[in-house]
């Protein structure tokens, strides 16, 4: 019988960040030719250039970004996760000049969307990222340089054994905190009756958060706009859960405390 080798060390797994699994199942789907076009023409201007770690989507350690250098003033910043085809951030971007938006989503395809919206009605105060979300939160921004923070129908991963894969846990909570500013607020908004408790029962134990709302439930945000995704949640009489959670003011030491945690 031939000796078994060895089997070789494991390498690094993509799927995985901190050896947590990641929110999403990222596929090389191809764009089409005005995607491709505006991708070319036009990425530099709007998507940041973030030096990536192992995986195609993680953040280099060491990776750092100035929102002040990077929209080149000093306004209220606001961070969508998962911006998809980003029809809430653009709306959003033109409806608030004044404020500077950072969508981040992982699907090139959708960004390339983004892209030619923004370009077609003039859009400045945009930017978008193509990274792991919560890397960005933890190792790319400033701690306490975010104002607002929206996840509006992340991927709720039905299946019980896919819950791990949810983008809002403890770990999550904690990379939000992080780069919220005191006072600072956290929007989230799901379709999935199961993932709105979920996100609930996280957010109402996480430190440095409160509730923004009475109630079961917050009213459903103005801000955000009514997209064709929402439509047909809404028609399959899926019931829309909006939450608000506010970070807390903090002492210098806690503030410090939260910078420094690994």
């Amino acid at each position: 019988m031939t000796e078994q080798q060895p089997l070789p060390p494991k390498s690094f797994d993509p799927t995985t960040f901190r050896e947590k699994p990641v929110s999403f199942v990222r596929r090389s789907g191809r764009m089409t030719p005005s995607q491709e076009r505006a991708w070319a023409d036009h990425h530099e201007k709007y998507v940041l250039d973030i030096a990536h770690g192992p995986a195609a989507t993680s953040v280099a350690d060491g990776e750092t970004g100035d929102p002040e250098q990077i929209f080149g003033r000093t306004a209220p910043l606001i961070v969508e996760v998962g911006s998809g085809q980003g029809h809430a951030i653009l709306h959003a971007s033109q409806t608030r000049p004044d404020t500077n938006f950072l969508a981040i989503e992982v699907f090139r395809a959708g960004l390339a969307r983004t892209i030619i919206r923004a370009e077609v009605a003039g859009v400045e105060n945009l930017r978008l990222a193509e990274v792991n979300a919560p890397e960005l939160l933890e190792k790319y921004l400033p701690a306490g340089s975010v104002d607002e923070i929206w996840v509006f129908f992340p991927d709720p991963w039905k299946k019980v054994r896919h819950h791990k894969r949810r983008l809002v846990n403890d770990d999550f909570a904690r990379v939000a905190r992080r780069a919220l500013r005191p006072g600072g607020v956290l929007r989230l908004a799901t379709d999935w009756e199961n993932y709105a408790e979920h996100m609930r029962q996280v957010l109402d134990a996480a430190e440095g958060f409160e509730r923004d709302f009475s109630g079961e439930w917050a009213d459903r945000f103005d801000g955000r706009i009514l997209t064709a995704f929402e439509e047909k949640g809404i028609d399959k009489d899926r019931r829309i859960r909006d939450l608000t959670y506010r970070r807390g003011t903090a002492t210098s030491a806690m503030t410090a405390t939260i910078e420094e945690t690994p």
